[in-house]
C-alpha cells in the first residue's frame, strides 16, 4: 500500500474487516475496551483494527467472532457462508 505524507496506506481488506468488527461490536452493545480485553488486544490496537489500520491475525478474528457470538464469515464477508 502507498502512503500519503508518511502515513501508512490502508489495506482495503483490513478496512472491510475493521468496519464489520465495529458494526457487530456496536450491535452487540460492547465497548472497545470490553472487546479488546476478550480478544487480547489493547484498546488502541482494537481502535486501529476497526479503522482498518491494523491487520488482525486469523486467531484474533476467530477470538473476535467467538466473543461477539458470530459465525466466522461475519467478519470476513457480508455474504452468508451457508
Amino acid at each position: 500500500m502507498g502512503s500519503v505524507l508518511g502515513f501508512p496506506g490502508v489495506d482495503p481488506l483490513d478496512a472491510a474487516v475493521g468496519a464489520r468488527l465495529k458494526r457487530w461490536r456496536e450491535q452487540r452493545g460492547m465497548t472497545v475496551v470490553e472487546l479488546a480485553r476478550l480478544i487480547d488486544l489493547t484498546p488502541e490496537e482494537e481502535r486501529l483494527a476497526e479503522a482498518g489500520r491494523a491487520h488482525l491475525s486469523t486467531a484474533q478474528i476467530g477470538a473476535a467472532t467467538s466473543a461477539l457470538h458470530l459465525p466466522l464469515w461475519a467478519l470476513v464477508s457480508d455474504t452468508r457462508a451457508y
